[in-house]
């Protein structure tokens, strides 16, 4: 029987129907073995994609995390006030002088004007923005990174101007009266006592932190006082006016049970301007008879020192006085024993002194092992050297001028004018102050060390005389 799909694929073996039915179901299992192969491989690439937006995922969120985490460890180099090594200018393009670190032109910051006198400030600030010039924040940086324990200010208070009663939540207060006549008063503990005092140019006051205490001019001309404060931050302090219109009305009247009750309370208004300094112009309306009642000297000399009265210590080139602690009360009079066992019961209390060089006199270098060092130089001019651990340099310096040794550094200070050069010291210890002189480390290292040293014979260092009378402050 002829079949013409046959003779159409002449070159195709003829099959059975059982060879139709294995070669249908061979084609069914190719078709489904095919079906499943897509099926992997559409799986294998779905995996594939998968996993490749899985990493790319995890790979964005550690670099976001890793740089999440260098703005946190790394942030202070960038963002903190610019530390004393590099500082610079606003537009970042001129480093500030190295001398800055150590050296403040108070004269030239801002004046703090209230009704009864100003306030200026030679310190760190919080806020970079308070800063009047790159210069000014190098220095308060450079108290703030060395841990000072140092603030300076200068209070002006015009004549029966008043400082107002406040406290200082973070730093003991020490101050040199420079000009004028002042009537302090202090309220201990309990509020049981309260000294008062009077002081008069050349002598020292001291309060401790959180003490309570006033400063009110009773002379004719202004009072001029550099004070000292024992904090390289924001300096905190707390008026006494400003505490009382912060006070709720009615705990302020259950308080002070005051005759009115809350209505009197309520007579009182707050000026628009700061009374820190305070001074109304109808004073003489408001006070009548006032006494400026002195306290016996038990009490006064744990707050008062004498310092222009206070044993002189003379060198060739000038003189030192000195309020401060002594071990034993070495070489102090009894009330002066009170001053030293009182500044050395506080904690970060300060040793004050006056530094009188004459003119072309040197005070040698020195540096001092417990206690960093502030100055503010009150009459004549020089010039000052510092050798630190951040290189060398020196600067003029004049009235008004505020410097910072850092301890351990080595410093020298001469008198380059036709008058003497005064400065008022503070130093952060309450103890015994530590210093070493240039002249006194090189007698005490023996010659052949030196000689070893400085590649120079032994002999030599013979030509380096010793001399009998101190040359901490020397004159040629």
């Amino acid at each position: 029987m002829e079949n013409s799909a046959f003779e159409m694929h002449e070159n195709v073996i003829p099959s059975t129907s059982s060879m139709g039915k294995v070669n249908i179901s061979s084609g069914l299992e190719k078709k489904k073995q095919w079906s499943l192969t897509r099926i992997f491989l559409v799986c294998l690439l779905a995996c594939v994609i998968t996993t490749f937006i899985g990493v790319l995922v995890l790979s964005l969120v550690y670099v976001s995390t890793f740089r999440s985490h260098a703005d946190i460890y790394f942030q202070p180099e960038v963002h903190l006030p610019k530390t004393p090594e590099t500082p610079t200018d606003p537009k970042g393009e001129n480093p500030v002088d190295f001398k800055f670190q150590f050296l403040n032109r108070l004269h030239k910051s801002k004046v703090f004007e209230f009704p009864g006198g100003a306030i200026q400030w030679a310190r760190y600030r919080n806020n970079l923005k308070d800063y009047l010039s790159v210069e000014e924040e190098a220095f308060g940086t450079s108290l703030n990174r060395q841990q000072s324990h140092m603030t300076f200010g200068t209070l002006r208070i015009k004549s029966k101007g008043l400082r107002a009663p406040h406290w200082h939540f973070n730093a003991n207060e020490h101050g040199y009266l420079a000009q004028g006549t002042a009537w302090i008063g202090v309220v201990d503990d309990g509020g049981s006592v309260v000294t008062t005092y009077n002081v008069t140019a050349g002598q020292v006051i001291f309060f401790p932190k959180n003490i309570l205490h006033w400063i009110k001019n009773v002379g004719t001309e202004d009072c001029l006082f550099l004070l000292f404060f024992t904090t390289h931050d924001e300096l905190q302090t707390l008026d006494v006016d400003d505490v009382f219109f912060s006070t709720p009305e009615d705990i302020a009247s259950r308080s002070l049970k005051p005759q009115g009750g809350v209505n009197f309370i309520r007579t009182f208004q707050k000026q628009e301007e700061d009374q820190a300094v305070n001074l109304p112009p109808n004073l003489a309306e408001l006070v009548m008879n006032a006494s400026y009642v002195q306290s016996p000297d038990s009490l006064v000399w744990r707050y008062f020192y004498d310092l222009k009265g206070s044993q002189e210590f003379r060198f060739p080139g000038g003189i030192i006085q000195w309020a401060r602690y002594r071990k034993n009360g070495n070489g102090l009079t009894d009330n002066e024993k009170i001053f030293s066992e009182s500044l050395n019961q506080h904690e970060n209390s300060l040793t004050l002194g006056t530094l009188r060089i004459y003119t072309n006199g040197l005070r040698q270098p020195h540096f001092h092992f417990n206690a960093n060092e502030m100055g503010y130089v009150i009459s004549g001019c020089g010039k000052v050297g510092i050798i630190s651990t951040q290189g060398t340099t020196d600067f003029n310096i004049g009235i008004g001028d505020v410097v910072f040794f850092p301890i351990g550094t080595q410093h020298y200070i001469k008198s380059t004018c036709d008058e003497d050069l005064l400065f008022i010291l503070a130093f952060t210890t309450g103890n015994q102050l530590q210093t070493l002189d240039m002249d006194d480390y090189i007698h005490a290292t023996a010659d052949h060390i030196l000689a070893q040293l400085f590649f120079k014979k032994q002999s030599e260092f013979k030509k380096i005389p010793k001399v009998t009378e101190d040359q901490a402050i020397n004159l040629p």
